[in-house]
């Protein structure tokens, strides 16, 4: 929020500053560009206050023209904005180049940008998985109840992964994965520690090499292959050596896809190794749901399983799956939900039935690059109670923790970061307040000059217009409405009765600046056309046009109210 607070500030909207659309013609530019030349020209002031303020806002009129009026530059600042024509090696560029064209050149400029940060990055990520035996609770009777210490259910870890990884470019081609992982079940210990290699060889393939030692099967040497066969389908091959205490054991696998569509991918796999097994799956992802279906032959298991997620369309990127599996092994149902519970977390719950596996609750929350995962085996029966426990618990846990805890600290953080980017930028929106406070000024000979106008003819005359941020009836009591009065500047726009404001934000129009920054803002105006008042109010990126194509209501100047309006 305070990054596109901040880039709100910086980046200037050029066409908002020319009042013009984005679509506009050289003549459209020119027009407006000259009649603010009139309005801010230097050369019309002699107090040496004003001229100063009159040329700098001359020149911001300038620069936008010189930007949107040559067809080079104007690509570039439609594509990346203001920024976009801050990026070194424009000069170099050819001029008639097309927007694509543009937009590629602007890529590899980045990227020789990014390049020189390159050895400065690495991507940590880890795991840390905690397993709990909790068939105590479930399992035993009523004479084990009373053998227990304290009367209380045994509950113990029976199992605890920790996992890191991290990854550093070594070149442009090169990448280097080192990973490590430490494990403990039933007082027993294991770790590993695992590197890769990645060399991408061209845009359609790459290849790795893989040495892992710490493994209790001993060490082991691996060499993947990746490679785009056509625009559709792609092939990857792995091979591996691994040096066991029986000798050597060498494994192969072999998968290739295919977009079956836009939305769907097919799958199929061959392994051979320890556990060998053919496995074939079709994957249809797309906005609103995830579908997958996968069949398997194998040694010691074969299995087919289908499952389902439906993906709602809210804030929260909330998610809904069930799967079902059937095998040699029995046959596992799961289900469960997943949410986003803050900007870089995501919790999710999921039920595990399974015949003969019992019941296991599983928790996992994923935290920008860490993910915890807790799994709670409940029962090694299929008990109602344990379902059912299993799938209510963590729903009202969940509510509990979100009403109370969660929304909380998330409205604490949004209020934090509002205020920490108020501080940051107040310099910058002291400076834009001047310099619309100057824009008025300089404006009052123009706007007094179209008033006079206007009267004459019954034409149109803003009485009054506002802002910013306005509080309304259901808002709470304590919050204060952050707008400023534009009355002058929006007079000044005001051509043969008419005012037009194009689609973008009104705080770029001259004499206006952002009140409330990162907060939502619109306009209310009360305006006089032949003799009749109106009220208008307007989204801050809507157009307006009046007195023509807009919604309004005659009303009186007695019934006019302007509660809880605090000029900045």
């Amino acid at each position: 929020m305070a990054a596109s607070a901040d880039s709100e500030l910086n980046n200037q909207d050029y066409y908002s500053l020319l009042n013009v659309r984005k679509e506009a013609t050289q003549e459209e530019l020119k027009s407006s560009y000259r009649r603010l030349c009139m309005l801010y020209h230097p050369d019309k002031h002699r107090d040496p206050e004003l001229k100063n303020q009159a040329e700098q806002l001359f020149n911001q009129v300038h620069q936008a023209y010189k930007v949107l009026s040559d067809d080079h530059s104007r690509a570039i600042y439609d594509i990346f904005g203001k920024e976009g024509l801050e990026v070194e090696g424009w000069e170099l560029v050819e001029r008639k180049r097309t927007p694509a064209e543009i937009r590629e050149e602007y890529e590899r400029l980045r990227r020789e940008r990014e390049d020189r940060r390159l050895q400065q990055r690495t991507k940590p990520k880890g795991t840390i998985s905690v397993s709990v035996d909790a068939t105590d609770l479930f399992d035993c009777n009523d004479e084990d109840f009373d053998d227990m210490p304290g009367g209380f259910p045994y509950i113990e870890i029976s199992r605890m992964h920790i996992s890191q990884s991290i990854e550093a470019p070594l070149t442009n081609c090169d990448t280097a994965v080192l990973s490590g992982s430490l494990s403990t079940q039933h007082g027993r210990g294991e770790g590993s520690i695992n590197m890769t290699v990645r060399r991408v060889t061209s845009a359609e393939g790459w290849g790795e090499v893989e040495f892992d030692a710490g493994d209790i099967l001993g060490p082991l040497i691996g060499l993947k292959v990746f490679r785009n066969v056509t625009s559709r389908c792609f092939l990857t091959a792995h091979c591996g050596l691994q040096f066991s205490p029986r000798g050597l054991r060498p494994s192969y696998s072999l998968m290739t896809a295919r977009h079956l569509d836009q939305n769907t991918m097919g799958y199929l796999q061959w392994r051979w190794g320890s556990n060998s097994a053919m496995t074939t799956s079709i994957v249809r992802d797309t906005e609103s749901s995830h579908f997958s279906l996968a069949l398997q032959l194998g040694v010691p298991h074969s299995y087919l399983m289908m499952s389902y997620q439906y993906k709602f369309q809210d804030e929260d990127q909330t998610k809904v799956k069930g799967s079902i599996k059937t095998g040699w092994f029995g046959t596992v149902v799961e289900y469960g939900a997943e949410r986003k519970i803050s900007r870089h977390s995501v919790m999710s719950a999921t039920v595990r039935v399974g015949v003969p596996q019992g019941v296991t609750l599983k928790i996992r929350l994923a935290r920008a690059s860490q993910t915890y995962l807790f799994r709670i085996h409940l029962t090694d029966q299929l008990l109602p109670s344990a379902v059912f426990y299993a799938t209510v618990g963590p729903l009202l846990v969940y509510t509990v923790i979100h009403r109370l805890v969660i929304i909380p600290y998330i409205q604490t953080q949004k209020e934090q970061e509002l205020e920490l980017q108020r501080k940051s930028s107040a310099t910058d929106i002291a400076k834009k307040k001047q310099e619309a406070e100057s824009a008025v000024l300089l404006m009052q000979e123009s706007v007094r000059r179209i008033i006079e106008a206007e009267e004459s003819k019954m034409g149109l005359i803003i009485l009054n217009a506002w802002y910013g941020k306005f509080v309304s009836d259901t808002s709470q009591k304590q919050e204060k409405a952050k707008v400023i009065d534009v009355t002058v500047p929006l007079q000044c726009l005001i051509k043969d009765s008419k005012l037009i404001l194009t689609e973008s934000s009104k705080a770029g129009l001259p004499g206006f600046y952002d009140p409330c920054v990162g907060e939502d803002k619109s306009l209310k105006l009360l305006y006089q056309f032949r003799g009749v008042m109106h009220q208008v109010i307007s989204a801050d990126t809507d157009p307006l046009r009046i007195p023509k194509q807009c919604q309004y209501a005659a009303i009186s100047p007695k019934t006019q109210d302007y509660d809880n309006v605090s000029v900045q």
